[in-house]
């Protein structure tokens, strides 16, 4: 059908975007036109730009009824590309690249196999959802949630350079978050059933005056830190319901 290849079109946006950040980042120490922090920075945002194509390519097939399973596929894909390994070969070259152990003479780039988790955990949580998912809830961090939080750090710490044992357990975190079994609501299918005109009024008004007073990137920040944090409370809300009615019988 064509107009399926309008929802596919944006999944193949998102993962040009992708390989986009990825051909910028690899040019951060032989150019001599931009400093290295202004293309680290092009490349967190050719990140953010491709998270837009595919917030847009799911909604818009279900919206055409143009959903296939040719489309799921190259929705993974590029989400691989764009949110797995963009973001470990970012982060290698901003934090990690340097992080090397000398043992015996020799140099091991302990950065490199670091990076690496990354990307191999962002395979391993698409190819999960794609052999089974819950349609209510997301079991592991959204390799796109997790994408965004990582391609947010260089530019939220423009002005001051992370510690890299922090950089690095934040790294992991993350990393490990998305293969967890700990489950993340899917924040569109209650707002959709909540939203009110005077509740989307509001929301623009307090977002606006957040961007306009903190800058866009921490206000998107926050949401994704939040969102984060709410896995881990549901998570530790049901491990105490559980327990409490495992002490009653």
């Amino acid at each position: 059908m064509i107009k399926s290849w309008i929802p596919n079109g944006l999944s193949l946006g998102n993962l040009t975007f992708g390989f986009l950040s990825i051909l910028v980042v690899s040019h951060a120490n032989t150019t001599s036109r931009y400093e290295p922090h202004e293309v680290f920075f092009l490349g967190s945002i050719f990140i953010l730009i491709a998270a837009l194509f595919d917030g847009l390519d799911g909604p818009l097939a279900r919206k055409l009824s143009a959903e296939s399973a040719i489309g799921e596929q190259l929705d993974s894909l590029a989400d691989l590309t764009t949110f797995g390994l963009a973001p470990g070969f970012l982060m290698y070259h901003v934090y990690f690249s340097a992080f090397n152990i000398s043992f015996k003479g020799y140099d091991y780039p302990i950065g490199m196999a670091v990076s690496a988790i990354y990307p191999m955990c962002a395979a391993y949580r698409l190819a999960r959802f794609n052999v089974s998912h819950d349609p209510k809830t997301f079991l592991g961090l959204p390799s796109p949630i997790a994408g965004i939080f990582i391609a947010l750090i260089p530019l939220i710490c423009q002005n001051y350079k992370m510690p890299l044992w922090s950089t690095v357990s934040i790294f992991l975190i993350i990393s490990l978050l998305m293969v967890s079994n700990i489950r993340y609501s899917k924040p569109t299918r209650g707002l959709t059933s909540k939203i009110t005109i005077y509740r989307l009024i509001t929301a623009v008004i307090l977002i606006s005056f957040l961007i306009l007073w903190l800058g866009w990137y921490w206000v998107v920040f926050s949401i994704i830190v939040l969102y984060i944090f709410s896995g881990f409370l549901a998570f530790f809300l049901l491990l105490i319901q559980k327990i409490r009615i495992g002490s009653n019988h």
